[in-house]
């Protein structure tokens, strides 16, 4: 294989910073507040929505409908740290006429009724069609749950229950069950919820910060066991994946891994990638993790002695190696590898 087609997108997310309030154990961007804000300039921002303009589908409900899988997400980072950016974001994806638009926040922002409510109709008022609330432990050691109720509850208010979306309700509901209303660390999280605990049943992606933060808590496998395991239905395909305030447009929730520039969507999906230039993605779409895993080794990688949680974790920790000693374009933003400790 020496030139990779990818497909057209129909859904996908755009990053407008990876700077952040929180550092989540989960993180499957790294984002934090240590990173450099880098916010998307407004004339990219718009040249970037063009690209997009009649490929992102709108939710089988219709183009006024949300889902998280649907249509086109604004995130980080957390875009509410740069609010005047997300609403020019949102009027010009209005413009656009790209459907099935939402945001997705932590709600470290709602400090108080009536901001909260200023900024959500705000958004409403310029075209947004829906949100996204985070809610789980992760977000809890940095977001007090009174602010992430609030959110939810005005949300519901200004965007209707059916364009109001928690991820994940199961925690919502058991946080409330719980009567927890401040932060709380997942240590004391794990003590509160000793008798009412799933954190293991619920979806988790061991991706980004997950394969350093999370080891304690799972079980780990050596490399060899994910050998087989393909990556090339989630490297190509053509929903939900991810456009970032660098240009990098990455396959999937694949952090720190770059197909090209989104903002020449056009000409990429025309022309494809050359391979012979970009090995790493050469490897994951036609050899999967064993190709990869001998690519890095050859280049002084050595086999994590703790072992992986996932695929996801083995190819993340070669990317950091093979990011450390060399140069590969697809390996992008670099700054994804230093922070996700």
């Amino acid at each position: 294989m020496s030139r990779l087609m990818i497909p057209r997108p129909i859904s996908g997310g755009l990053i407008l910073s990876y700077k952040c309030q929180a550092r989540c154990r989960h993180c499957i961007y790294a984002c934090s507040p240590d990173w450099k804000a880098d916010w998307i300039p407004e004339d990219v921002l718009e040249k970037g929505l063009a690209q997009l303009r009649g490929k992102i589908q709108p939710s089988p409900w219709g183009p006024e409908a949300v889902g998280l899988n649907d249509g086109l997400h604004f995130t980080g980072g957390e875009p509410f740290l740069n609010f005047k950016l997300l609403l020019k974001a949102v009027e010009l994806a209005e413009a656009f006429d790209i459907p099935s638009t939402f945001v997705e926040t932590n709600s470290a922002w709602c400090v108080d009724d009536q901001s909260t409510m200023d900024k959500l109709r705000r958004l409403r008022e310029a075209g947004l069609k829906g949100i996204m609330i985070s809610v789980n432990p992760f977000y809890a050691e940095y977001v007090p749950f009174e602010r992430t109720e609030r959110c939810i509850q005005i949300s519901q208010d200004v965007f209707g229950q059916q364009n109001m979306m928690v991820y994940q309700q199961e925690y919502y509901y058991q946080f409330q069950r719980l009567g927890i209303r401040d932060k709380l660390s997942i240590e004391e999280y794990a003590e509160l919820a000793r008798d009412d605990r799933f954190l293991g049943r619920v979806e988790l992606f061991f991706m980004g910060r997950a394969t350093s933060q999370l080891k304690a808590f799972y079980p780990t496998y050596p490399a060899q066991v994910f050998f087989d395991m393909p990556c090339q239905p989630p490297l190509l395909r053509e929903w939900h994946n991810h456009f970032d305030n660098y240009g990098n447009y990455m396959p999937g929730f694949c952090g720190g891994i770059s197909l090209g520039s989104w903002l020449e969507l056009d000409s990429l999906l025309e022309e494809g990638i050359d391979l012979k230039d970009r090995p790493v993605l050469g490897f994951l779409a036609a050899e999967d993790m064993e190709g990869l895993f001998r690519f890095a080794r050859d280049l002084g990688y050595e086999e994590a002695e703790s072992g992986y949680l996932s695929k996801c974790d083995l190819c993340t920790d070669l990317r950091r190696h093979l990011a450390s000693v060399g140069d590969f374009a697809e390996l992008s933003p670099k700054a994804f590898y230093e922070h996700l400790a």
